[in-house]
Formats: structure tokens, sequence, C-alpha cells
């Protein structure tokens, strides 16, 4: 059984949900993606060897920015304030490519999801765009929710 869309107002407008009333809890979610790529651009970015400079280490402030400013790129979509977020760039030879990895925390009234895919998103993204000069093959995917806790849904895991 599917559950009510919660976006949906009794007009059929879209809107934001009203979350006042619910109870402030602590909030975490862990996401996840990766970006392929040829093996000698991996190999360039973990020898810090591309023109633009430390790849992993700007993506990764990307990611931290992107996350910030979550509310603003989604519409409907709740300003959180995050008490943590980190993400961790990893190589990964036997893709070839990078694996990313988010996760956010807040002490809130509603959850950090959003926070922890657009922050893996824009890790990514910022990886293509410091590599896209030695590699335009490059390929963003799966990205997904890992996991999650808090809230009136409770937890959830990737199986």
């Amino acid at each position: 059984m599917t559950e009510p869309l919660s976006h949906v107002g009794p007009e059929g407008n879209a809107r934001m949900v009203d979350v006042s009333g619910k109870p402030v809890t602590l909030r975490t979610a862990r996401a996840a993606g990766q970006i392929r790529m040829a093996r000698a651009t991996l190999e360039a970015i973990q020898a810090n060897a591309l023109k633009k400079g430390d790849v992993l280490g700007v993506a990764r402030v990307a990611g931290v920015m992107a996350a910030k400013r979550t509310a603003g790129l989604i519409p409907l979509c709740h300003p959180v304030p995050l008490d943590d977020l980190q993400v961790s760039l990893t190589p990964d030879p036997d893709l070839p490519g990078i694996r990313a990895e988010a996760t956010a925390r807040s002490t809130g009234r509603t959850g950090v999801e959003m926070e922890a895919i657009v922050a893996v998103t824009l890790a990514l993204v910022t990886v293509y765009d410091m590599a896209k000069a030695a590699d335009r093959e490059m390929v963003i995917g799966e990205v997904r929710l890992v996991e999650k806790t808090g809230g009136q849904r409770g937890d959830y895991a990737r199986g």
C-alpha cells in the first residue's frame, strides 16, 4: 500500500509540508554514489596531477557547500540546520573511478536525506568538472539513499 503524497494539498496543488507539530529529534542520513572514469584519469586524480589541482579536496568542500544550500535548490524542501555533514571520496580502481558518500546529521523536525543526496551529487559533479579536460567520458551514477534514522517513519536501511 502506498502512502498519500504529503506535498499535495486538498486541491491537488504542490505545497510545503507543515512540520511544526513534529517533535525535534536527531535525524541522520547517509547517501552514496560514484563516478566512473578512465583508469588514467583516476591515476591523475590520485597523483594530484590535473591542472585544476586537488580534485578530491575541492569536491569534498563542494559537497558540504551544496548540502547547506539544499532548501534553495529543491522546491518545497525545508531549510534544515545541519549539525554535521561529512563527505568522503574514495578512489576505487575496480570501477575505475571515485565512490562518494555523505552523512548528514541534524536535530530538527524533518529529515536530512535530501542534504546527503545533494552533497553526494555535487561532490561527483565537481569531480567531473575538475577532470573533464582529461576525460569527457566520465559517468556519474547510482546516487542513492543508503540509510536514515529518526523521524515518524523510523529508521531505513537499503537492503
